[in-house]
This record gives structure tokens, C-alpha cells and sequence, in this order.
């Protein structure tokens, strides 16, 4: 699949966060010529300054809601092929600011399709919104790509609407248009590098480095986690299916098997047991509203793009902790990477 990649001209917002630098190492080793549109990286330290991706990719620092500036990056570099990652994805941080979360999210896929839609080198657009667009009622199976989308909390209803733009700028201006239009739905996603806020992954890194207990909030909440080379498969999968033939695109979720849906309380068990020497407790900090059960049916993305997870939670996590450590000790973490890319793609 690798291979489709090489010198592709691949634009992609939001590329300093988490997903986006594992994507651009990704698109990078494939050859791929790259230009990511984000703000500055999220989080010190972050994934992208620690790839030295700067030097690797032609960078623009800006705000997706800036519609000059992101058109006229667009059109000087003129892509092939758009991947929209950028957005304001923290739960938590929805309910302090919903103003910027709906601008950011909602606005900025409005100006994104837009400055695809007067860019006329694109062929192939993915749009990746959350497992979290969906109305959720707590039941044990999981949402089908046709399943209500009403997300209850700021971020969660602002990547609903985003779904919703996306759908009324595809039919409303590029039926006639040679550009394929997909979205994507993952799981909760996990992996090295992961810096963020308010995500159980990072905070589990945290605690180990500091050597103190790990703090769970709400441990028997039920969610779909994946590793972060999981997803980003099947969206290079998408945006390469639908660039060669317009059939496939369409919204596709894209979660891990039955077997590794777990609850956060089981996650933060196997982290420990990885780790080694560490241990978690329950504290629950009264937060905003979040719900228990969320799981995701991918029979889609399997039966019609012949995707599948390769890896199950417990080699995911071994992945995450291997990383995790080559970080602790303060070692480059290029090589583990490159490491970790080149055994799920197996190259």
C-alpha cells in the first residue's frame, strides 16, 4: 500500500499533533512529498519536534479557521490528496472554551472543503471526525456507519456537524467534481508519542516517570482502543481506494476487534502489568458528562476496503511502553519509530 505513496503531493492539517507527525513519518518513509497546515505542536514535548519533522516536510504555521491563508497554501502547493486532521479533539476542554471548539471543528472543515473545492488538483479527500459523532445510548454492540449522528458534548456534537458539512459540500458541489470524498471514524487511539491532556495513555507515561500512583477516573468506562497505526492504515487505505476509484468513498469506522474493547480500568491494568513496578487507583473528579459504552461495528472498512486490525490490545500496548521507554531514557526516538512503522506495514 506503501508504495501508492511514493512522490504523492499529500496535504494534511493538523499535522503537528499526535496522529498527524505518526502520519507524516509515515507518508515520509513512503516517499510522499508533504505539506501539513497546523498550529504550533499542541503539547512540550510533542511528537513532531522530537521526529525532527520540521526539516522533513514543508510546514505552514497557521489556524484552520484562517480561510485566506489555508486556501493560499493549498492552491501554492497544489495536492493530490487532502487529509483533514486538524481540530480541537479534547473532551474536557469543550466544555471550557465551546466557542473555539465549534469554530475550529465545524468552521474549519467548512474552510477546508472550500479550499479544496477551488484547489482543482485534488482527487482525494478524507475528513477524520471521531467514534464520538454518533448519539449514543449506552448499548453493548457497536455503531454502524448509518447510525444517528448526535454527539452529546461540545466536542462530540462539533465533529456531528463536521460530518454534516462534509456530506451537504460533497453533494452540493463536487458530484460533478473528479474528487473523492470520505470520512473516518476511529476509535480511541493510543500509541507513543502521545502527550496530550485529559487521555489515559499519557497519563499512565506521566505517573511512571514520576514514579507515582496512576490516576483513573472512570475505569469501567467501556471504549474501542487502537493503537494509532491501526487508524492511520485505514485511512491511507481510503484516501488510496477512493484516489483510484471514485466507488469506494463513503464514511467508514475503523476500531479494533471484539476481543480488545475494553474497559479503561482493564487498559490501565495491562499498562502496569508492562510496565512493571506501577499501579493505579480510582478517583472520581466529578467531570462533564462522558459516556460508559462505546463501541464500533468496522464491518464496512472489512467487507468493502479489506481492512483489518493487525494488532490486538496487549500488542498494542507492548508497542506503546517499548516506545515509552526508549523516550525515559532520553535515547532518539526516530529509530524506534521507523521501528514500529516498518513492523505494521512490514517493509
Amino acid at each position: 500500500m506503501l508504495s501508492f505513496y511514493k512522490n504523492k503531493k499529500v496535504f494534511i492539517t493538523g499535522h503537528t499533533g499526535f496522529k498527524g507527525s505518526w502520519l507524516c513519518k509515515i507518508l515520509i518513509m513512503a516517499g510522499a512529498d508533504v505539506m501539513g497546515y497546523s498550529l504550533e505542536a499542541p503539547t512540550n514535548p510533542n511528537l513532531f519536534s522530537l521526529l525532527k519533522l520540521e526539516k522533513k516536510v514543508k510546514s505552514v504555521v497557521g489556524d484552520i479557521r484562517d480561510l485566506k491563508k489555508l486556501s493560499e497554501s493549498i492552491n501554492s502547493f497544489r495536492p493530490e490528496i487532502v487529509i483533514h486532521l486538524a481540530a480541537q479533539p479534547i473532551v474536557r476542554d469543550s466544555y471550557k472554551d465551546p466557542v473555539y471548539t465549534y469554530e475550529t471543528n465545524v468552521m474549519g472543515t467548512v474552510n477546508i472543503l472550500e479550499a479544496v473545492r477551488k484547489c482543482d488538483s485534488v482527487k482525494s479527500f478524507l475528513n477524520v471526525t471521531t467514534d464520538k459523532v454518533y448519539q449514543n445510548k449506552e448499548w453493548v454492540w457497536g455503531y454502524r456507519e448509518d447510525e444517528r449522528l448526535c454527539g452529546q458534548d461540545p466536542y462530540s456534537n462539533s465533529k456531528s456537524c463536521s460530518e454534516l458539512v462534509t456530506y451537504g459540500y460533497m453533494k452540493s458541489f463536487f458530484q460533478d467534481k473528479d474528487v473523492a470524498i470520505s470520512t473516518a471514524r476511529s476509535g480511541n487511539v493510543i500509541g507513543g508519542g502521545d502527550f496530550a491532556n485529559d487521555r489515559i495513555m499519557p497519563d499512565c507515561l506521566r505517573a511512571a516517570m514520576s514514579n507515582e500512583d496512576i490516576i483513573v477516573r472512570n475505569p469501567n468506562s467501556t471504549r474501542p482502543y487502537q493503537h494509532v497505526l491501526e487508524c492511520l492504515g485505514g485511512y491511507l487505505l481510503i484516501i488510496q481506494k477512493q484516489y483510484e476509484d471514485k466507488k469506494y468513498a463513503s464514511n467508514y469506522n475503523f476500531g479494533p476487534n471484539e476481543n480488545s474493547c475494553v474497559t479503561t480500568g482493564s487498559l490501565v491494568d495491562l499498562f502496569c502489568k508492562t510496565w512493571g513496578n506501577i499501579k493505579w487507583i480510582n478517583q472520581y473528579d466529578g467531570g462533564p458528562h462522558e459516556a460508559n459504552f462505546l463501541k464500533l461495528d468496522c464491518s464496512r472498512a472489512k467487507s468493502e476496503l479489506d481492512w483489518q486490525p493487525k494488532w490486538n490490545i496487549e500488542m498494542a500496548m507492548k508497542h506503546i511502553v517499548d516506545w515509552s521507554k526508549v523516550f525515559c531514557i532520553g535515547k532518539d526516538i526516530s529509530q524506534i519509530t521507523e521501528k514500529q512503522i516498518k513492523g505494521y506495514y512490514e517493509i
